[in-house]
């Protein structure tokens, strides 16, 4: 359904209420997900900005035609060209197929790549504009916001960011706004929508960001391509961009393990009782690699100053879990945080060595070489996994 925002805009994208896995399997979306597309009417052209996901393209067509004449929308703008928010093109140029199709340089590339077509594309760059009447959109390519393509749409009069990417979280909701749904849930989607999407390109996010502010643009909405639309306070969520991309870090220690025969885990929580011992006022949080969700294990590795990573010895090396774990640590490009190794062995302990190479290669800075711990621990070595925690502690201090 249709639902309008302003006298100008309507929302006509999907929510899609089962969605639980995004980019194959490597996002969980528990929440699930909407892809927001939006008509903008003017006095003398309308515009539809982005599409919704390839497997709802025929039905976002239909419903599409009950809102506006096809044949009445002037253009396209394309903020963004991933299948998530392009997937309805072919459909709808079908039935349109001369509407002109706004969008980067490497936007139309992206499109010519997905697609084969010989669309009609006009590109744009920072600062061009196409006057709908009484009002204007005004691009401003975002680079690597996440993709090259990306860029954002200023609508002026009813001042409107659609921002795409940018600024979005996976989270279902018949409630558009952000001041009507749960807060916590919002800014923990909106958090780890940074972290496992957008952190790799901190830099990019600081300057671009800034650089919009510095338009000084009127503000009262900002309109993502996934999940609540930034109604209260839009500013909110630039501001804590702008934190996220500063190395960010909360007083928090991360221990992220895998077990066999439960020695690891024994290790992990006694470093813990450690780590409490040395420090009641830091967060510690323990995550199970093999149980608990990566990209959750990733957003707690990002709120932490440190992080101590935990496997037995398999095969001359470490489990499966802890092994992806740290590789999707490498591509997040996380900086400025400290981290430790332990792990327990039977006749082999490489697995330490194993994760402080990838810690290393993964950019953290390693504080020692770790503890290794034979077999299962007996009194003996649990208190000298607590005192690892305290000594551990202290390093961070």
């Amino acid at each position: 359904m249709a639902k309008k925002i302003t006298d100008r805009v309507t929302w006509v994208g999907k929510t899609d209420w089962e969605l639980k896995r995004f980019h194959g399997d490597e996002y969980s979306t528990f929440r699930g997900s909407s892809y927001n597309s939006y008509i903008v009417r003017g006095t003398e052209k309308n515009v539809l900005i982005d599409t919704v996901w390839l497997p709802y393209d025929k039905e976002f067509v239909a419903r599409l035609k009950e809102e506006i004449n096809l044949n009445e929308i002037d253009a396209i703008v394309m903020n963004h060209n991933e299948i998530d928010h392009s997937g309805a093109l072919p459909a709808l140029l079908r039935e349109i197929p001369e509407t002109p199709i706004y969008c980067t340089k490497k936007g139309e590339n992206i499109l010519r790549g997905y697609y084969h077509e010989d669309w009609n594309f006009i590109n744009v760059k920072t600062g061009d504009k196409l006057s709908i009447g009484e009002a204007e959109l005004t691009f401003i390519e975002a680079p690597m916001l996440h993709w090259p393509d990306t860029m954002f749409t200023y609508l002026s009069g009813d001042e409107i960011l659609f921002s795409n990417d940018g600024f979005g979280q996976h989270f279902a909701s018949e409630s558009l706004y952000n001041d009507i749904v749960d807060n916590g849930d919002l800014m923990y989607e909106a958090l780890k929508y940074y972290v496992n999407i957008l952190n790799p390109f901190s830099t990019m996010v600081t300057r671009k960001v800034n650089e919009i502010v510095g338009m000084n643009l009127p503000l009262k909405m900002i309109c993502p391509s996934h999940g609540i639309i930034w109604r209260d306070n839009p500013l909110q969520i630039v501001e804590k961009y702008l934190q996220w991309a500063d190395n960010y870090q909360e007083d928090q220690i991360t221990i992220v393990y895998d077990t066999m025969w439960n020695s690891t885990r024994t290790m992990a929580e006694q470093i813990a009782a450690g780590i409490y011992e040395a420090d009641k006022s830091a967060t510690v949080k323990l995550m199970n690699a093999a149980k608990d969700d990566k990209n959750d294990i990733m957003t707690e590795i990002f709120r932490s100053k440190a992080i101590l990573v935990g496997s037995p010895t398999i095969n001359n090396g470490i489990s499966y879990a802890i092994a992806g774990i740290l590789e999707m640590a490498h591509g997040l490009k996380f900086k400025k945080k400290k981290a430790a190794a332990f792990g327990s062995y039977g006749w082999g302990g490489e697995a330490v060595k194993r994760i402080n190479q990838l810690l290393t290669e993964a950019g953290f800075e390693l504080v020692n070489d770790g503890i290794r711990i034979q077999w299962v621990p007996n009194q003996e070595a649990i208190q000298a996994c607590r005192e690892y925690g305290k000594e551990f502690t202290k390093t961070l201090q």
